[in-house]
């Protein structure tokens, strides 16, 4: 019997440059619905991968800003709205080695590939179709299927499972610490590209890299098994 090895792709930052996007809605929206001016991309990069609430919520504290539950919840609708526009007005690209990785492990038997973001369903559905991912041939976990968000472990449990592949025998690619946080904690293997923050911050991965054209499916079924 040949042994399974499950490859897990977290999606905004890792298969589309989505973090200046992400930001850029986001500042719009706290300038549209609370008149906070002088938000710029940093201000988010400690919600970087833990679902829209604790991204907007890190903003909102470096500048003074007490959010209700309920101003959080429209804040996240705006910001949804706008990310969803930018989309259709300008079309992604998939990052370098991105879709090139995916095809080569869709054709091994012995690889099972999962989809797993703490963004909603309806923001990463357009994002995998604008890039041509065949999500449809992987499993598929969202935020919004979940309870608990990164830097917790049961996105990637999930997705294993979903997989159908054991965790221990999974490696993530993420980008962003919460995100190897998770992957770490879910008993994966991670490698974090360095398309929304520096290395310096990913120092918890176990292997960094600029871009996923500089691994391939036989590196990481290596680092898998030790």
């Amino acid at each position: 019997m040949i042994k399974i090895y499950g490859l897990i792709f977290d999606v905004d930052g890792v298969i589309a440059d989505t973090e200046a996007i992400n930001a850029r809605a986001s500042i719009e929206m706290f300038d549209e619905l609370f008149g906070l001016k002088g938000v710029v991309r940093k201000d988010f990069e400690a919600g970087l991968g833990r679902g829209a609430e604790a991204y907007i919520r890190t903003a909102a504290e470096i500048h003074g800003l007490e959010l209700t539950g309920d101003q959080v919840d429209a804040a996240a609708m705006v910001r949804q709205q706008k990310i969803l526009t930018i989309f259709k007005n300008e079309p992604l690209q998939p990052l370098d080695g991105v879709l090139e990785l995916m095809a080569v492990a869709l054709q091994r038997e012995d690889f099972r590939l999962a989809i797993a973001t703490s963004g909603t369903r309806e923001k990463s559905e357009n994002i995998l179709r604008s890039v041509r991912v065949p999500y449809d041939k992987m499993a598929y976990i969202t935020g919004s299927e979940i309870a608990n968000k990164k830097p917790d472990p049961e996105l990637f449990v999930t997705a294993a499972a979903k997989a159908g592949v054991s965790a221990a025998n999974c490696l993530v690619i993420e980008d962003a610490p919460d995100g190897i946080a998770a992957a770490k904690s879910a008993g994966c293997k991670c490698i974090a590209v360095t398309n929304s923050t520096t290395a310096e911050r990913l120092i918890q991965a176990d292997l960094i890299i600029e871009s996923l054209t500089q691994i391939d499916i036989d590196q990481i079924a290596a680092m898998i098994d030790g």
